[in-house]
């Protein structure tokens, strides 16, 4: 009899599949309770029937054919959502799979004893579920990949009567068949899963199961690019009461998958594993065409897509964690937020893999069949059609071909295809191929060369460290000199910008994923020639940091400023990321914010060299990244505090200096005081070991580098004070209450001091202790001899010589400038309130003016020769000049802080 809720009317009963079901199974389908199969249903279905007497490879098949049944209702007559059918096919896998590995052991327990590891505790065995089973994403015909992974070697404790003892990897093989005969094997109830090991290590011929020493050894030695994307989604599935041990396994797995630096070598990878499968679909489908409309595995279908979002996985999830997802359509919404994919896009391929997976499914309710080509049969076809809600063949075929033309033209652009590549100008480069077939050879290459470039070119040709790479690394390299020199004969790119490419790359060539990721970026390529030309700086930063020059991929990067949320959000979600996978240890979350702060630093090096922001911009850009690196590093720390009391630390960080006046620029220190206010007794030790732990994560050199050198010589008693004070008695130092009082220069440096760190109160606690220090009665004739003896001091310990004019210390150069601002605020700023903002030198000396405190025209010209003398600093450190100049170059500009400081000091 049918099943009276699914009337032969309804569309699910065209399936041939769903009729032999309903057939075989009509007394049974009620068992399975109402609604979407989920695990709870599943197991009390599964109870049910093991209770009426079926063996449990029998319950199992059985359990599969009342879940095909109703999803294929569900799916087709209710349009059920892609994610209510995949669930219902994983959870079912993972029931299966568990359900057979306790009856496996349980029945191998008795004829061997459990298999023990060296502890004396049970070894475990591990199910690890590959592809669509590890993402959670199994379509209702498809077979589990599966690797079987057990924890330690050794042997079973053997009978009671101590005989069946034999070693635990000879116990987990015949697990492994034993799972193998309940899952796998077709009986007269069909299958549970179609299984397939051939993932596991050494494919078919190696071991069904592997200990996890063995594994990491073969990821480790022999592990080839295209298992980094198996292992990808790879997930203990099985059985349930160890999938919360398994944490080695994701030790051994994640290192693999997931390297350290970004890996472009594996787009040559993808690109042959992507042309085997073409190649293997074309000859499925040669004298019969029916076969060429696979929508998983022809042009524009799912695999195209996955591939997308595994490639850019897999290459950026060393450094950017939160990418590491499994499920494909959370990976895309991710690959968006991180910026790697227009959300358009992401949006659109998410769109198209629905799609397809909705229309693979439909293809396998047909016949119950692994297959994913499109029926040749007008009624099946037709069938399909409607059921995608589309109102003929004609409709739903278009809207399969627009998804598929989409996919195909993201993959093609991603992998170097027909599309020409952004950035290129519209040129025609050589094509982004990793093969070194066809790569001309650089001593021949060197005769077509600028001279310059011929001699540096053939001392390569001969070099051990060219002589010693790959030869595919070789053919990469050659065509980046032949892309390179046809770019510079076509004004695309300096002389310089050459040469600098070249004593850039040449200690790099040892790690050869940069000659990747060259090749297959030729936008990057171009933009890194431009910025080496611009500047030299650039060139040292990136040597030091050449992982940074990935950023230079992002079309928008040049047209966009640095915002503190955002960096601040995606750091901590990578740490959430780490935490997840347990990663989120010292040294990683030391390199995760070296990481992190080097890229942004470097996204405004671009933007200053491209001239796309001014020097003051630049300025602005750093000061509030490095408050933002502040204060989640200072975050970071106070949670790992073994002796922290409290959930938000009562303590602030007051920034002096160019940080306090928003003034930094590339590799700027960080003069900055601690102080708190925290009457708990256990305060004292805890900040200070807070202040330790800080100053060492920013400062301390790992394999990524630095953050800051810190500096906290103006803290109450300098270097002989204590590292971190309470705001009392910093107010007391610094408003002069006591007998141990700040000096006038501390005043000095007060002007521009604010608090970058620390909760409301504090700040505002701060800002009246700058406000009375700024504000209080001075005798303006000591006051202007106390400063003008302090500038003196500064000038001997700075000295110019032969007649050059040194932008910051010679006579009329910006100390004097800066020196007269802070005998204005000192002096005035209880009298002219403008005058106690921190707004920096050029607004308060054009303020000044406004206040009568400097004659007509003197303070406004003074801000634009102060203005233009940190252009000319800023442009010298970028081009490692010296940052003096012959006069009469800046004259002017002398002559108007000369006017200054004579209006201000005389």
């Amino acid at each position: 009899m049918l099943n009276l809720q699914t009337p032969p009317a309804a569309l699910s009963f065209h399936s041939r599949f769903v009729q032999r079901l309903r057939r075989r199974y009509a007394d049974q389908l009620d068992l399975l309770p109402a609604g979407a199969p989920v695990r709870a249903s599943m197991e009390a279905t599964l109870a049910t029937l093991l209770t009426q007497g079926l063996e449990l490879g029998a319950a199992l098949r059985t359990l599969r054919q009342l879940v095909m049944e109703r999803l294929v209702q569900l799916d087709c007559d209710e349009q059920a959502p892609l994610q209510v059918v995949t669930r219902a096919v994983t959870e079912l896998a993972e029931i299966a799979l568990d359900a057979a590995c306790e009856h496996a052991q349980q029945t191998l327990d008795v004829q061997h004893g459990a298999p023990l590891a060296t502890d004396g505790q049970r070894a475990q065995l591990w199910v690890v579920g590959m592809g669509k089973l590890g993402a959670r994403e199994l379509n209702v015909s498809s077979d589990i990949d599966l690797i079987y992974v057990y924890n330690q070697d050794g042997d079973t404790a053997g009978t009671a009567e101590g005989r069946g003892r034999i070693s635990n990897h000879e116990y987990f093989g015949k697990v492994v068949k034993t799972i193998y005969s309940l899952v796998g094997d077709t009986t007269e109830h069909g299958f549970v899963f179609r299984v397939d090991l051939a993932l596991r290590p050494n494919g078919n011929s190696g071991p069904v199961a592997v200990s996890l020493d063995a594994l990491e050894d073969y990821l480790q030695v022999q592990g080839r690019e295209w298992e980094r994307f198996a292992w990808l989604k790879s997930r203990v599935v099985a059985p349930r009461a160890c999938i919360a041990d398994a944490c080695a396994l994701r030790g051994v797995v994640l290192p693999f998958v997931f390297r350290r630096y970004l890996d472009y070598g594996v787009f040559d990878a993808l690109r042959s594993l992507h042309q085997q499968i073409r190649e293997h679909a074309a000859k499925r489908s040669a004298g019969r065409p029916e076969r060429a409309n696979d929508v998983k595995l022809s042009r524009g279908g799912i695999r195209e897509i996955e591939f997308t979002v595994q490639l850019l996985q897999v290459v950026r999830g060393g450094q950017f964690p939160e990418l590491r997802t499994r499920p494909t359509l959370d990976a895309l919404q991710r690959l968006a937020r991180a910026g790697l994919m227009p959300q358009a896009t992401a949006d659109a391929l998410a769109e198209a893999y629905t799609f397809l997976r909705r229309v693979e499914h439909r293809i396998q309710y047909l016949d119950d069949q692994q297959t994913h080509v499109l029926p040749t049969v007008d009624a099946d076809l037709a069938w399909i059609a409607e059921t995608m809600g589309c109102a003929d063949c004609c409709e739903f075929l278009t809207a399969l071909d627009t998804h598929r033309e989409r996919v195909a033209q993201e993959f093609d652009t991603l992998l170097g295809g027909k599309k020409e590549c952004k950035g290129c100008n519209g040129k025609s480069a050589k094509p982004a191929v990793g093969d070194a077939s066809g790569a001309p050879d650089l001593a021949s290459l060197a005769e077509q060369l600028d001279p310059a470039l011929r001699e540096r070119l053939l001392a390569w040709s001969e070099s051990p460290r060219v002589l010693a790479l790959r030869d595919v690394s070789r053919a990469r390299l050659a065509r980046l000199v032949q892309r390179t020199a046809a770019w510079l004969r076509e004004g695309q790119t300096s002389l310089e910008g050459v040469l600098r490419w070249m004593d850039w790359i040449e200690p790099l060539l040892r790690r050869e994923s940069y000659l990747a990721l060259l090749l297959e970026r030729p936008a990057i390529h171009q933009r890194l020639l431009r910025l080496l030309g611009a500047a030299k700086w650039p060139a040292r930063y990136l040597l030091q940091h050449p992982g940074v020059i990935d950023e230079l991929a992002a079309e928008t990067m040049l047209s966009e400023r640095f915002i503190a949320a955002e960096f601040e959000a995606e750091l901590e979600a990578r740490r959430t990321a780490l935490a997840r996978t347990q990663e989120d240890d010292d040294e990683t979350l030391l390199n995760l914010l070296r990481r992190a702060h080097h890229a942004e630093l470097f996204r405004t090096l671009a933007r200053d060299v491209e001239g796309r922001i001014s020097v003051e911009q630049v300025a602005d850009d750093l000061s509030a990244l490095a408050e933002v690196v502040l204060r989640v590093t200072a975050r970071w720390c106070w949670q790992r505090l073994k002796n922290h009391h409290l959930d938000e630390p009562r303590f602030a960080v007051i920034g002096y200096g160019k940080l306090g006046g928003k003034e930094l620029g590339y590799g700027s220190d960080l003069d900055i005081v601690f102080v708190y206010e925290d009457e708990d007794d256990r305060a004292p030790e805890a900040y200070a070991n807070l202040v330790r732990k800080l100053i060492n994560w920013l400062s301390v050199k790992t394999a990524e580098g630095d953050l800051f050198e810190i500096d906290t010589a103006l803290r109450p008693n300098g270097n002989s004070g204590l590292l971190v004070t309470t705001m009392n008695a910093y107010a007391s130092y610094q408003e002069g209450r006591g007998s141990n009082v700040a000096w006038t220069w501390e005043h000095q440096a007060m002007t521009r001091a604010r608090c970058v760190l620390g909760p409301n109160d504090l700040h505002q606690r701060f800002d009246a202790i700058r406000e009375n220090v700024i504000t209080a009665p001075r005798d303006h004739a000591a006051l202007k001899a106390e400063i003008v003896a302090m500038r003196d001091k500064v000038r001997a310990a700075h000295p110019v010589r032969g007649g050059h004019f040194d932008v910051k210390h010679s006579n009329g150069a910006m100390v004097d400038a800066e020196f007269a601002v802070q005998f204005l605020v000192l002096a005035y700023a209880a009298q002219h309130p403008a005058l106690q903002d921190n707004v920096g030198n050029i607004a308060l000396l054009q303020r000044a003016e406004l206040c009568g405190l400097l004659p007509a025209g003197v303070g406004e010209a003074a801000a634009k020769a102060y203005r233009a003398l940190r252009k000319v600093q800023h442009q010298a450190r970028l081009n490692e000049a010296p940052t003096q100049v012959v006069p009469p170059l800046l004259q002017a500009e002398r002559d108007a802080v000369l006017a200054l400081w004579k209006a201000v000091f005389h």
